[in-house]
């Protein structure tokens, strides 16, 4: 068997196929990934973020409805030859830049929405026994490096999987997973546990688990073990459980700020941030504001 960490991360998955409920009417038709922030989808965001941590397959789990994000990501020919025919060359880059040509999207299909464990496993043959990292889209991570590169500059440096943690208010434990674990260097845990949306008295900790990911292989073994857990899903905060039984698990204090865009004050907090950075809009739309106030 292949040691889990003798390979290095050039993979990531993104698990794309949820419902988006709570942004409806605007994602009944399309995915909530494709929700813009200023001038890129949420997802392009995503993958620009493992396209800087040097990873060059991206694996989309998709669902119904999720086409857009697979057009997206694929050629425009119509659009590219009307943009070069017009001298708009400009624009002609920004679209040919989504996907560089050293990167491969591919695309798989969750059946059935039965929770976050069971979408990763989806990807199982695509990953096959490859150390691979997982990025939710809906946490758009505003860090320098970028967070999954710091994260697989840990992922080296302990030789094991690594979590993405932030400290959060006790209070609010019931709606992230929680890990447990000792400080082994400033901002990294080694895990002893983690459990799924603990009530604040029962919570091991003020470290919750945000949408980053570097897990070895060995998480399918433990995903296909498991029985539904919180919600009726398949939790992947329950095979990362029994994962760290078994091999190093790390958790990590990310440097940089996470905006949950799977809330609409997260994602309306985000659209602000980066609309204020823009190099074409921010100077005018700092301008509104401080007029508007």
């Amino acid at each position: 068997m292949t040691a889990p960490f003798s390979k290095p991360v050039s993979k990531a998955v993104f698990p794309v196929a949820g419902l988006g409920t709570r942004f409806l009417p605007a994602t009944k038709a399309s995915p909530k990934e494709m929700l813009n922030v200023v001038d890129k989808p949420l997802i392009q965001y995503a993958v620009e973020e493992a396209i800087a941590a040097g990873i060059t397959e991206m694996i989309f789990v998709t669902g119904r409805s999720k086409r857009a994000i697979e057009d997206h990501f694929d050629k425009a020919y119509e659009l590219e030859a009307e943009l070069e025919a017009k001298n708009k060359h400009a624009l002609l880059e920004i679209v040919r830049s989504i996907k560089p040509s050293h990167v491969n999207c591919v695309y798989v299909r969750q059946p059935e929405a039965l929770g976050l464990g069971h979408a990763v496993l989806c990807a199982e043959k695509l990953v096959r026994d490859e150390p691979f990292a997982i990025i939710l889209a809906d946490d758009l991570l505003d860090g320098q490096p970028p967070v999954l590169q710091q994260m697989l500059k840990v992922h080296e440096a302990q030789h094991g999987s690594v979590i993405a943690v932030e400290k959060i208010d006790p209070a609010k434990s019931s709606s992230y997973g929680i890990v447990d674990g000792a400080e082994v260097s400033k901002g990294i845990y080694r895990l002893n546990g983690i459990v799924e949306k603990p009530q604040p008295k029962d919570a091991p900790s003020n470290l919750a688990v945000v949408g980053r990911y570097v897990l070895s292989s060995s998480i399918f073994t433990h995903i296909r073990n498991l029985k539904p857990g919180a919600g009726g899903e398949i939790q992947l905060t329950d095979a990362i459980a029994a994962l760290l039984k078994e091999e190093p698990v790390f958790a990590y204090e990310y440097d940089g700020v996470r905006y949950d865009c799977g809330s609409k004050l997260g994602y309306m907090k985000a659209s602000v941030e980066f609309a204020l950075r823009h190099s074409e809009l921010g100077a005018d739309f700092a301008a509104y504001l401080k007029n508007r106030s």
